[in-house]
């Protein structure tokens, strides 16, 4: 996980909820939640366009 044992861990999680205070951490999460679901969205939808490098197929008449 990063590195990161359960004592940095903990230590990080105590500075939060000393900054945050203990209300405010679940709308921090939510948020952050949100966000990251709200960019792979976009990460995929992104994915999906066509590309402006690719040719477009040329209609025949």
């Amino acid at each position: 996980m990063f590195g990161i044992g359960f004592g940095e861990l903990l230590v990080i999680l105590l500075v939060c909820l000393l900054l945050f205070g203990a209300n405010r951490l679940p709308e921090i999460g939510k948020s952050l939640g949100e966000g990251i679901r709200e960019f792979k969205r976009a990460l995929k939808e992104g994915s999906d366009a066509p590309s402006k490098d690719q040719p477009e197929d040329k209609k025949k008449s």
